[in-house]
């Protein structure tokens, strides 16, 4: 454990931001899980709004840093394409 004061306060702010990161992660996660699903269902409406619901997700974990902005285009790639076979 750490002894200085400033130590002690980077261990907890890393604590907090570990659970956030952690938090929005797995709410991305299950965004594009959701998005499968449905377009596993075949289901278009369904699937239009996963997808939109998924983009928003994933844009935010850009902005957060919880993703490379290459990373999250080449989800969003796979995801039109995936909607587009759909129609």
């Amino acid at each position: 454990m750490p002894n200085i004061k400033s130590a002690k306060k980077r261990v907890e702010l890393s604590k907090v931001a570990y659970e956030m990161n952690k938090a929005k992660k797995s709410e991305m996660k299950t965004a594009l899980k959701k998005f499968e699903a449905a377009v596993v269902s075949g289901n278009r409406e369904q699937a239009d709004s996963a997808y939109k619901a998924a983009v928003k997700i994933v844009d935010q974990g850009v902005k957060n840093g919880i993703l490379h902005k290459n990373n999250a285009a080449r989800k969003k790639s796979s995801m039109a394409l995936k909607l587009n076979k759909l129609a």
